[in-house]
């Protein structure tokens, strides 16, 4: 009985060891949210002001350009997908992972080819783990991202856009990242970043009550939109990022406070288990002694016989 009780000691301090870890885990990713989510915001403007100003260019002008102008018969397309390069996330990266599996299916079943483009760890290892071709990938930043580390991302995929496919070039460029919507709920999607949709964006601006305005171009509208591309895509993926790191945060420290609660009842089972064991070792004691001590009494009554 004594080995059992040592048995539950050990795993209660080994329970306990890993409650501290989780615990600490869950305060760090609680207060990297705050940070996470300023940057999303202060980003928003500055996203919705550039992809306002490329629709009234590209609508008030006929220009045809990769930034705005669909292809006849697309047969290639890229998807950058943002994952993390840490784990203890929940299914953060599994859920980022599904919707690009759906999306790469549904560009198959257009019968477009797919270049991935991957951003962190986990969707590295899932795209090596299969064997299948990656044309860029990028780790190292996805928790706490930067407008630079957007801008290295962009590069790849404004050349690949701006390429005809027989160079290697694509026709699309999709996005798939997840969304932050609160701190209780993270929504992985994907997004077509290229060719933009004008349609789309000026519903959006419809609906906000916003006009779009006039403006005269300088030197040219084709100038103009090669100057915005870049700036347009650089934009889209840092917010993309942000609200993934984000998304990170939260659902790390969402899956922390459950391993945390579920360390804490573990050892509350744990501690019932080891004080019943305790209990019995005590009564078996008990009852060894007494039983002792009635063999004494009957071989004393024996001997005075």
């Amino acid at each position: 009985m004594g080995a059992q009780l040592r048995v539950y000691k050990r795993r209660i301090q080994a329970v306990t060891a890993t409650k501290k870890i989780t615990k600490a885990m869950e305060m760090i990713a609680a207060s990297r949210i705050v940070k996470a989510q300023r940057k999303v915001s202060a980003s928003m403007p500055y996203a919705a002001e550039l992809t306002r100003a490329v629709t009234a260019v590209a609508t008030g002008s006929t220009t045809k350009h990769p930034l705005t102008t669909e292809a006849e018969a697309p047969a290639r397309a890229a998807i950058l997908l943002i994952t993390s390069d840490r784990g203890l996330a929940g299914g953060y990266s599994s859920n980022a992972l599904k919707a690009a599996e759906r999306l790469r299916e549904r560009l198959a079943a257009e019968g477009k080819e797919v270049d991935a483009y991957i951003v962190g760890r986990k969707g590295v290892a899932y795209y090596g783990f299969r064997e299948r071709k990656v044309a860029e990938s990028w780790t190292g930043f996805t928790d706490s991202p930067e407008y630079s580390d957007a801008k290295r991302v962009a590069a790849p995929l404004i050349e690949a856009i701006q390429k005809d496919t027989a160079e290697g070039g694509v026709d699309e460029l999709h996005i798939v990242f997840t969304e932050f919507v609160s701190m209780m709920t993270q929504n992985a999607v994907d997004d077509r970043m290229l060719p933009l949709s004008l349609d789309k964006a000026a519903q959006e601006s419809t609906e906000k009550g916003e006009i779009l305005p006039l403006f005269d171009f300088e030197p040219s509208a084709e100038d103009v939109l090669d100057a915005l591309l870049p700036r347009y895509v650089e934009s889209r993926i840092y917010n993309a990022l942000l609200q993934a790191a984000a998304s990170e945060h939260a659902a790390r420290r969402r899956a922390m406070k459950s391993a945390t609660d579920n360390a804490g009842d573990l050892i509350k089972s744990l501690s019932r288990l080891a004080n019943a064991a305790r209990q019995a070792e005590i009564t078996q004691e008990i009852s060894e002694i007494v039983g002792g001590a009635g063999a004494l009494s009957d071989a004393s009554a024996g001997s005075d016989k």
